[in-house]
């Protein structure tokens, strides 16, 4: 069967786009997808997704800085003041075990 492009997929519940944006701290990564050459050659052809849609304009990637990268929360065991930060970055709340308590004894 034929393959459904993923921006396809994304329109049929309600996400619509012109590109994807990526945030990534890794500048060789940005570089070898953006600018493929001899050296990078042995990486295996499923690893070249990325590379591919960029190619494509359907993805565009953009470096941050480590300090400034938000799925560091979701990837990483962090420090408390660092977790906090990137807590109210994404627009979370962090609860004690109290406030939890008490949310699950109201509902």
């Amino acid at each position: 069967p034929p393959e459904v492009p993923p921006e396809a997929q994304l329109t049929d519940y309600g996400f619509h786009f012109n590109k994807i944006l990526i945030y990534c701290d890794s500048k060789s990564a940005i570089a070898i997808s953006c600018n493929q050459h001899s050296r990078t050659k042995h990486i295996v052809v499923r690893y070249h997704f990325i590379k591919e849609h960029v190619e494509k304009g359907t993805i565009e990637l953009y470096f941050v800085k480590t300090d400034y990268q938000l799925a560091d929360i979701f990837t990483k065991a962090l420090p408390t003041d660092r977790f906090n930060y990137l807590v109210r970055r994404l627009g979370m709340r962090s609860l004690s075990p109290k406030e939890v308590d008490r949310l699950a004894k109201s509902q």
